[in-house]
């Protein structure tokens, strides 16, 4: 396996008293597509959440490519981890141009800088265009979605943190996402932590898969491991 860009070991974290991670150990792989699978409640989300630093561990070790890490939103968006939590995700009021470039104005980037990320996250996630000037509130669940993630993208992250992302979508049309991120991701290097339900698309762009059951990893692998539908199901 390669050098790990982001990892955890013996994360124990809950909420109010009531512990959802406990004692877990994972590692995203440097530029590699890393699917965490898992029933409801298994504790994906506040995984996420601890890389990014909208939620504190109890206990254990984070690192950033072999670095001790204390994450906090602003930290890990510096050190190019951009983070697409799960749901809409976008303001509401603004039209999808305004929220791309308030993301932009976050980073300081050139005029033609901006205008080249643009063009290349549009050209990555084409149907954006057809909502480009409305507002976001007025979209569907899938296109607030593609919105997000185009935002995301926007900012070339090294590591980017993806939290259910075929919510509100088709499956169709979550096929037609997918495919153009795994290119952007190979082409960029990026490394990729996805947190899916939809693991049968999702496992069609990973290189790897890891199983979360109450709040521990209980299953790692490559996709081609759990291509038995029975074996996966066992372990959900």
């Amino acid at each position: 396996m390669s050098e790990a860009a982001l990892e955890a070991i013996g994360v124990s974290a809950g909420y109010g008293g009531r512990e959802v991670l406990s004692g877990l150990d994972l590692a995203l792989p440097e530029g590699e597509v890393l699917c965490l699978a898992g029933h409801n409640g298994a504790g994906k989300s506040t995984l996420l959440k601890l890389f990014f630093g909208l939620h504190p561990p109890a206990s254990g070790r984070l690192r950033l490519r072999g670095q001790p890490l204390t994450p906090r939103p602003n930290v890990m968006a510096a050190a190019g981890v951009a983070y697409v939590p799960e749901g809409k995700g976008v303001f509401p009021g603004l039209r999808v141009h305004e929220i791309f470039t308030l993301a932009l104005s976050a980073i300081q980037v050139t005029k033609e800088d901006a205008a080249a990320r643009i063009d290349e996250v549009v050209a990555a996630l084409p149907a954006i265009r057809m909502f480009w000037t409305r507002r976001a509130g007025t979209l569907s669940g899938g296109q607030q979605q593609m919105v997000s993630i185009g935002r995301a993208l926007l900012l070339r992250p090294s590591i980017l943190l993806m939290d259910e992302p075929s919510i509100g979508l088709a499956p169709k049309l979550f096929q037609d996402l997918l495919q153009p991120i795994r290119r952007f991701q190979q082409e960029r290097g990026m490394s990729i932590l996805l947190v899916e339900q939809n693991v049968r698309e999702a496992f069609a762009i990973s290189d790897r898969v890891a199983v979360m059951k109450s709040g521990r990893i209980i299953f790692r692998g490559v996709p081609a491991d759990l291509a038995d539908n029975t074996k996966l199901l066992e372990m959900f």
